[in-house]
């Protein structure tokens, strides 16, 4: 990897840290966005592996209300493991013609939804069955773009969770994804050896821009944050599948 690419990885990085510090998550959406520009879906998805691991563990372990979510979510969590590996068998995965494409589209579902500040209900009987509907959609998502918050946030959202649980419940269900994506891309000799030092290094800097965005997360509001980010994220979509297109 050329220097200045590395630089650019470098500070992706850190950007996607420093959101996901404020708001929770953020960091796989805007990793894989930018990363994409300068590198291919497959070498984007196979960097953020750790960095999106370690920070989502970190996330996932930071509360009281593990035991509970496992208990609620496995069903969610479960369909994104087969919604992952089923999808990238039948949509050609991360190395598909139409992966920038899918990818600038999810982005800017996600981003709509986001700005829309849709306020979508799940009631606790329906939890059974619209668990693993959402987590196999966001597998197959995933599988086709590296990209796995649709719908399995506006579904966490929708089931009532408490501010705490919610983080928390972020944290466990990109933590799953992360590691079905991973078996995915290992399965298809998506990660290489020369990827190794800049993913260990992505660790290392959005780790310090997590640790920056929560010191920054008392002092600024988490809405009007929310607002610019949602905002550059459709942008950045649109100008994805735009270039998808060509």
């Amino acid at each position: 990897m050329e220097l200045s690419t590395l630089a650019f990885v470098l500070a992706v990085f850190v950007m996607a840290g420093f959101t996901k510090g404020v708001i929770g998550l953020g960091l796989p959406t805007i990793s894989m966005g930018l990363l994409a520009v300068v590198l291919s879906p497959v070498e984007a998805a196979a960097l953020l592996i750790l960095p999106s691991l370690v920070t989502n563990v970190w996330q996932m372990l930071d509360g009281p209300h593990l035991r509970s979510l496992l208990r609620r979510l496995w069903p969610l969590n479960l369909g994104v493991c087969l919604g992952t590996w089923v999808g990238a068998a039948f949509l050609s995965g991360l190395g598909g013609p139409y992966g920038a494409l899918a990818l600038g589209l999810a982005l800017m579902a996600y981003a709509v939804s986001g700005l829309a500040a849709l306020k979508l209900t799940v009631p606790t009987s329906a939890e059974g069955w619209m668990g693993p509907v959402a987590g196999a959609s966001t597998g197959a998502i995933t599988a086709a773009t590296g990209v796995f918050v649709i719908p399995a946030v506006p579904y966490l959202q929708a089931i009532g969770l408490t501010k705490d649980e919610m983080v928390q419940a972020l944290g466990l269900s990109f933590t799953v994804s992360t590691v079905a994506l991973a078996v995915t891309l290992a399965g298809n000799n998506g990660i290489g050896p020369g990827l190794a030092w800049p993913s260990v290094a992505g660790v290392v800097v959005a780790l310090v821009g997590m640790r920056l965005g929560q010191a920054v997360r008392a002092r600024l509001s988490p809405q009007s944050f929310r607002l610019w980010f949602f905002a550059g994220l459709l942008a950045l979509g649109a100008y994805l599948a735009a270039r998808g297109l060509l």
